[in-house]
């Protein structure tokens, strides 16, 4: 049976080819379980960590409350959306131009779209677009796309792009263990993604190269990497991919939880331009 078209997307946001993304990991949340630092101070390395990527070189940023584990599903707390929302106005009138990303986790696609829209935004990570699987927070048994493009369309905000994971890290596969990578992100375009994320099975972990490959020849979308990026990988890693975020590798020892090292951000950067 042929497989279905993918309607296209009315967004407008693009990046230019080849581009690398940074991660902004602002830290734990009032509310969350490992919060300490006052809130300006986290509003502060925040704005400070965004600049440091666009002025190495980075082409766009993604703001991310992975501290806030252990992540809980939705609906978030109204604490963790006020503070994501003020963060991420922050990280935007640091960076200026430069787009940015917002994701809430976990599975907060909805306050991460509410949270772009009036913060300047360009587009959202998305973990469970299209299939269920069981995550490290538990079962995430609803797929995403319906309800959030039928959102999308409620608040006025088609021109933020949904970028969204495929059999994503932290996660087992095995409810949809017949469903190949590439099928999925045939569904995730069938779907409306604008884009797909091909990850590692854990944060810091390489992202398999023919899984790349696959991921790009299986949809007409920008395909991204997710996971374990570094300055050896570019290089091949963007004979299929589109995008590469880094969020370990730029950090001080490698260490995702760690404070960004300006010398590391240099460094991916150098690595893209050669």
């Amino acid at each position: 049976m042929a497989k279905k078209s993918a309607p296209r997307t009315t967004a407008s946001f693009s990046l230019p080819p080849k581009s690398l993304i940074g991660m902004v990991h602002v830290g734990a949340l009032p509310g969350s379980p490992f919060a300490r630092a006052p809130f300006a101070q986290i509003e502060a390395t925040a704005r400070a960590e965004a600049k440091v990527l666009i002025d190495s070189g980075f082409d766009a940023v993604i703001v991310e409350n992975m501290h806030d584990r252990p992540y809980v599903q939705p609906p978030h707390s109204p604490a963790t959306v006020a503070a994501m929302t003020m963060l991420c106005a922050t990280v935007k009138d640091a960076i200026g131009t430069a787009p940015m990303g917002v994701q809430v986790l976990s599975c907060g696609e909805r306050e991460a779209l509410s949270i772009a829209l009036v913060t300047g935004g360009s587009f959202i990570r998305c973990e469970n677009f299209v299939y269920a699987h069981v995550a490290d927070e538990g079962l995430l048994a609803q797929a995403s796309a319906g309800p959030l493009l039928r959102f999308r369309k409620e608040i006025g905000a088609d021109r933020i792009k949904v970028i969204c994971d495929i059999k994503k890290k932290h996660a087992s596969h095995s409810i949809t263990g017949d469903i190949s990578l590439g099928d999925a992100a045939h569904t995730a375009e069938f779907f409306g993604a604008d884009g797909v994320i091909v990850t590692g099975a854990f944060t810091g972990d390489p992202a398999n190269q023919q899984d790349v490959a696959e991921a790009k020849r299986s949809a007409h979308l920008p395909v991204w990497v997710g996971s374990g990026v570094d300055p050896d990988q570019a290089k091949s890693l963007f004979e299929h991919a589109d995008a590469l975020i880094v969020g370990s590798y730029i950090k001080r020892g490698g260490i995702w939880s760690a404070p960004i090292d300006p010398k590391r951000c240099r460094a991916m950067a150098k690595a893209k331009r050669s």
